[in-house]
């Protein structure tokens, strides 16, 4: 797990590896603003290919976190590693999911005490995570892009597709089963629903399947800082 001063080194390591087998691969810059708290900021370097490689940041005015998220075979999740620091309080999680099996594990570690309780780090029930294929990271729109990219929704608009996500709860690391709904629209909105709440938002994406905009979450924004 890269400190959270480190990640820019980490991914500088793993892109080389990723370019190496992948000839199309390209890289992006995103960044995003809360709608929802216009305090939080995240940003993203993602490199894309047949998959997702990508290193990012998520700052608020109680925390800021640094992850990676690891989705280059099909843009199927292999791994998920996030650090959180707040003021006195520090927590990691590396989430990942077994490619033969398909099993989920965690681990985490946490230090001081958050000015609120929070649930504890890590899975809660593996077995609910069974035929999860795609992490989800509480408030990031760039997790989004795994399942709008592998059932290539900006071209097939003719189905609903229900899905279990390794959902993480910001900043707890909290992870739990997420059930969740896709269907594309047209090549540059896909409607999302979610499986526990009244919530449906159709999502405006670009042409590599990133997220512009979240409905009552997140909208693009410049990149004003190094990933």
């Amino acid at each position: 797990m890269a400190p959270l001063g480190a990640t820019s080194r980490y991914y500088d390591t793993t892109i080389d590896l990723f370019e190496a087998t992948s000839a199309d691969a390209h890289s992006r810059q995103v960044a995003w603003r809360g709608l929802d708290d216009p305090d939080r900021r995240d940003s993203a370097e993602v490199l894309l290919a047949d998959g997702l490689y990508g290193v990012g940041r998520q700052v608020t005015g109680d925390y800021t976190a640094a992850w990676t998220v690891d989705a280059r075979d099909g843009w199927i999740t292999r791994t998920v590693a996030v650090a959180v620091q707040g003021r006195g309080w520090a927590r990691t999680l590396t989430l990942t999911r077994d490619q033969d099996t398909g099993r989920w594990s965690s681990e985490t570690t946490q230090s001081g005490t958050p000015p609120v309780p929070l649930p504890s780090p890590g899975i809660v029930d593996a077995d609910a995570l069974d035929g999860a294929l795609d992490c989800d990271l509480g408030l990031c729109p760039l997790t989004n892009t795994m399942p709008i990219r592998r059932l290539a929704l900006q071209t097939d608009t003719t189905a609903e597709h229900s899905l279990t996500m390794a959902w993480i709860d910001m900043p707890s690391l909290n992870v739990i089963a997420g059930p969740q709904i896709y269907a594309g629209i047209d090549a540059d909105h896909v409607r999302y629903t979610s499986g526990t709440r009244d919530f449906t938002a159709d999502l405006t994406i670009d042409k590599d399947g990133l997220v512009r905009t979240y409905p009552q979450l997140a909208a693009r924004t410049a990149l004003d800082r190094p990933v």
